[in-house]
Order: C-alpha cells, then sequence, then structure tokens
C-alpha cells in the first residue's frame, strides 16, 4: 500500500484564542528519576474524575488531549499527550528529531470546558516529564520511522491532584491492555478527543473510525485510519482503542495526501516502549481503566 510518511500531514495540537486561526485553521487546518517503589494511587470514581483520558492539556498556549494514565515504580503518576504539544515550531513540522520542543519541568495545565473565548476550568497541574521528541534530538535518534512517528510525551500529575485521577477512556471504558499487533485494514477504532473548537459539546467528542492497514515500511510506528469526523485542532494527543478495547495509539497528524482528512496516529505499543528505554522512568506502565470497554454507541 501507499506510505503514509507525515511529510504529508500536519500536526493537530492548536494554539489558544488569537494564534488559533493562523496556526490551525490556516494552512496547517490542525495543527526524573525514580525513588523507592510505592503503593499505587487510589483513583477517583470515573464519573467523579477531572484528570482523565480526553481531559484538555494547555501548554504555553497549546491545547491539546489527553490520552492514557500511567504510572512509575516511585508510584508517581502521569497523563500522556503528543511530543509535539510542547513543540516551539510550525504545525507542520512533523520531523521530532529536528524540531524544536520546551523543556522538561515545563508546566501544562489540565481543564475542563476550554473553548475559543477561553480555556475554561483549571482543575490540576502538571509539569512535562518525557518528551520523545526531546530524547531523541539528545540521544541524536537516526532511524527515520521513529523520528517521523514517535509523538509521545508525560505529564506528571502534581501530588495534590492524583486523587482527581481516574484512567478510564470517558464514553468507551477501557483501555483493556496494550495492543501490540497493529490494526489491519477495516479495523475498528475508538476514540475520544476534546478540540476547545467544539466548544465543550461533549456529545462530539466521541469518534468511531476504520483502519487502512498498516504499511511494513513504516515499521509498525503508525496506523492511518479514517475516523467519522477526523481529529482537528485540539484533539491532538487523544486515546485510541482497538475492537478489544486495548490501547492502540495517540492521535499525532492529520494526512493531507494521498488520503485527505485521514488521520495519523502513532503506535502506542512502540511509544511506550522507547519511553520504558530511554525516558530514565523506572517502571513506567500504563494504567487500565476500572471502567469495562463497551463499543456499544
Amino acid at each position: 500500500m501507499t506510505s503514509h510518511h507525515p511529510a504529508t500531514a500536519t500536526r493537530t495540537r492548536t494554539r489558544a484564542l488569537g494564534a488559533l486561526g493562523a496556526t490551525a485553521l490556516g494552512a496547517a487546518l490542525l495543527a526524573a528519576p525514580a525513588g523507592q517503589a510505592s503503593a499505587a494511587p487510589t483513583w477517583a470514581p470515573a464519573e467523579d474524575a477531572r484528570i482523565h483520558p480526553g481531559v484538555q492539556m494547555y501548554t504555553d498556549g497549546a491545547q491539546c488531549t489527553g490520552n492514557f494514565v500511567f504510572t512509575d515504580g516511585a508510584g508517581r503518576t502521569y497523563v500522556g499527550y503528543a511530543a509535539h504539544c510542547a513543540g516551539t515550531g510550525a504545525a507542520t513540522d512533523t520531523d521530532g528529531c529536528k524540531a524544536s520542543s520546551l523543556p522538561l519541568g515545563t508546566a501544562v495545565t489540565f481543564n475542563e470546558g476550554g473553548s475559543l473565548v477561553g480555556r475554561g476550568t483549571q482543575v490540576g497541574t502538571g509539569t512535562l516529564a518525557y518528551s520523545s521528541w526531546h530524547t531523541m534530538d539528545q540521544r541524536n535518534e537516526q532511524d527515520a520511522n521513529t523520528c517521523a512517528y514517535n509523538d509521545f510525551a508525560l505529564v506528571e500529575v502534581a501530588a495534590g491532584d492524583v486523587s482527581k485521577v481516574n484512567p478510564s477512556v470517558p464514553f468507551w471504558g477501557g483501555p483493556e491492555g496494550l495492543n501490540t499487533t497493529g490494526t489491519a485494514a477495516g479495523d475498528r477504532v475508538y476514540s475520544y478527543g476534546n478540540s476547545s473548537l467544539r466548544g465543550g459539546v461533549e456529545a462530539l467528542s466521541p469518534k468511531t473510525g476504520t483502519s487502512l492497514g498498516d504499511d511494513p515500511a513504516d515499521g509498525g510506528w503508525t496506523h492511518p485510519l479514517y475516523t467519522v469526523t477526523p481529529g482537528v485542532p485540539g484533539d491532538s494527543g487523544s486515546a485510541f482503542l482497538d475492537g478489544d478495547g486495548n490501547a492502540v495509539g495517540t492521535l499525532s497528524t492529520l494526512g493531507l495526501a494521498p488520503l485527505p482528512a485521514s488521520n495519523n496516529i502513532g503506535d502506542m505499543a512502540n511509544e511506550l516502549a522507547y519511553a520504558q528505554q530511554h525516558s530514565g522512568i523506572a517502571g513506567l506502565q500504563l494504567v487500565t481503566g476500572t471502567e469495562p470497554f463497551d463499543p456499544a454507541l
């Protein structure tokens, strides 16, 4: 099949307010060392949680969507999003080994109800603890597929806000585990985007889609797909589940050619394995949801 190289794609973060039009709606259309092991956090009930997959995340004016929840061997809690959400370049910068990024330790906020007219309500804070882009640059990564598709970052949730966290994907439930086999053409996928462009209308957040099949030339790093409505600016980083409710990917780019209005998601298994090997965060692992996966609309 035709390769879906991100040279024909743009990123899916969005800049809040004034920068939004130029970055997202213009040419782009999208745009810590470990300590001693400790007990796992006690999660908030899913219906009461303020921080969860699908939460809006703001970094230096850029709004993205959280994907999955992670913990480490020291009991710290993280929410994942796209590395390009902390990028400092243009929405068309797709090579993470060449793009510039904000430093680790950068403040990130978790928000509810953000829209074109404001950021909504802040419900928690965190700090950038890992960025694949930053790490690949520091390591002088040479693998072209890794540079092109490894678009994953972790935000450590402030200790005082961990009690607000639940790892379940809204609407769908899960993740039940980690997908390690990729997708085949026609496979169903499930996502929950939370772009500020939707003005807080939650009914527009759950999405279903269909995989276009994986290209072996991409080394398993990316999965092109179509959803009923494509990911838009602000959906960057959002979680994708496979038909069994397993974490399969994270939203990275909008495809412009050869498959217009398709999305490309980074492979969660590869992104997590890279972070486990190179982040310096010992015991890093995906947290499964407290709510069972239910694909019924």
